[in-house]
This record gives structure tokens, sequence and C-alpha cells, in this order.
């Protein structure tokens, strides 16, 4: 099972939040998701933020396509990625 699928050119994907973190970063599988550590605490909504930041880098998109669907208060979420520029190579394996 994957950490992510699409629907036309949306990503959905699985992922686990460690917040509190050294620096961000992919940090590979975690079951069936795919765990990003955060260089934020998880108070008062700045790791989703971050998270949110950090994505948008990384898929190389405007923050405003990346939307955090469900677990917002919770380490497990999932995230809507519209019309990624770029797949990280860690996780989609060509």
């Amino acid at each position: 099972m994957q950490c992510y699928r699409w629907h036309q050119d949306v990503l959905l994907i699985d992922i686990r939040v460690q917040p509190g973190a050294k620096h961000d970063e992919i940090a590979g599988l975690h079951g069936h998701r795919l765990k990003i550590r955060i260089n934020a605490p998880p108070v008062d909504g700045k790791a989703n933020t971050q998270l949110v930041k950090y994505i948008s880098q990384v898929f190389q998109v405007r923050r405003a396509r990346v939307k955090i669907v469900s677990g917002e208060k919770s380490r497990d979420k999932r995230l809507k990625i519209t019309a990624p520029q770029r797949l990280p190579e860690m996780v989609f394996k060509p």
C-alpha cells in the first residue's frame, strides 16, 4: 500500500509529522505514511504552518495549493497538493 494516490492532477498524501525536529526533512516511510520532520513546535498551529511551507517548497507549488485535508490536530495527516511541479525521488521512485 502506498502513502499517496492521484485524483487527476491532485496528489493526496498520508503523512506522519514529527514536530520540534532540528530541521525540516522527509525522513522516509512510517508504516503506510510518509514521515516528515518539521522544525516548529506543535503549538498554536506553528507546526502545520511550517509543514505547508515545507511541502510547498519540496513539491514546488504555491502554499495555496497545499491543504491539510484531515488530521489538523494530529500527527497523522492527509495533505492535498494540487498540480505538484516536482516529486521527491525518495517517495516517487521511477
